[in-house]
């Protein structure tokens, strides 16, 4: 009976190696996830802002210094207004409650995409939170919102058109190196894991330069439901992908082998049967 009155012990996270620098998230399946509930789209956006805390506990847990999320698409102005008006006043509710949050857990926030279009209170608020975690050191959080990675690429290039009419460089001056120095994205390194949920195949004008040698992981999880142990599961496929970079070497049968059969592992035989 003193079981009773034994204090219950937090999960034990695994151990993930190697693990990513940089984690990419598309959140998609608010609108679904609120259908199968008989809810409202915006009731779905607003249980997708727990999954959001989750994720970034996640990356606490397992020291992953960079993540990046997409909010909001330059193409989603196209939705009903009423879903529109509602996601801007999710975004200036958690702009205002949770910068204190994201303060006391060292994570700087960083706003990624053309702000010019929100309204003066989103961006008053959005400058304030930017200023007050800009010290923060133990998680980069990018929000890509009126984000689109075509548009990332065409401002990029823009700006070093004008360098080049300044006079200031050469045509022949610019490379891979200096484009992506003029992203939105710039300082961040490239994600090395990009995730999608709720079954979608693909990356929706999302870091279209920054993914070239991303490792994607597509789940069928809609985003409400894609909690910190879907996370890890996402994490832990990661260590079993081989990242070459365009770049082979021959390894030994036994070594090929042990890859293409890797031992049994719970966790990964779950993500494959899904995946399957």
């Amino acid at each position: 009976m003193f079981s009773w009155f034994k204090r219950k012990r937090k999960p034990v996270a695994p151990i993930i190696t190697p693990k990513p620098r940089h984690v990419a998230v598309i959140m998609d399946g608010n609108g679904r996830w609120a259908n199968a509930q008989g809810l409202s789209r915006v009731a779905g956006h607003k249980k997708g802002v727990d999954s959001v805390k989750g994720l970034i506990r996640g990356c606490l847990e397992h020291e992953i210094p960079y993540l990046s999320i997409f909010a909001f698409s330059s193409e989603n102005w196209n939705r009903p207004q009423r879903e529109v008006d509602a996601l801007m006043d999710l975004f200036a509710n958690a702009l205002e409650s949770q910068t204190k949050k994201l303060n006391e857990n060292g994570v700087r926030l960083r706003l990624i995409g053309d702000l010019s279009r929100f309204s003066s209170r989103i961006q008053r608020l959005a400058e304030q939170a930017m200023q007050q975690t800009r010290d923060n050191q133990r998680l980069v959080f990018s929000v890509a919102v009126n984000y689109g990675g075509r548009w990332d690429i065409t401002q990029a290039a823009r700006n070093l058109a004008k360098r080049v009419a300044a006079g200031e460089i050469s045509a022949e001056d610019i490379d891979e190196q200096m484009l992506a120095g003029q992203l939105s994205t710039h300082g961040v390194p490239d994600p090395d894991l990009f995730i999608r949920t709720s079954g979608e195949y693909r990356i929706s004008n999302f870091m279209l330069w920054q993914a070239a040698y991303s490792e994607f992981y597509f789940t069928n999880t809609l985003w409400p439901d894609f909690d910190e142990q879907a996370f890890t599961e996402a994490l832990m496929m990661y260590t079993h992908r081989d990242r070459r970079f365009g770049a082979a070497q021959d390894k030994p049968a036994s070594l090929n082998n042990e890859q293409a059969n890797p031992k049994p592992n719970s966790t990964a035989q779950a993500i494959n049967s899904e995946h399957a």
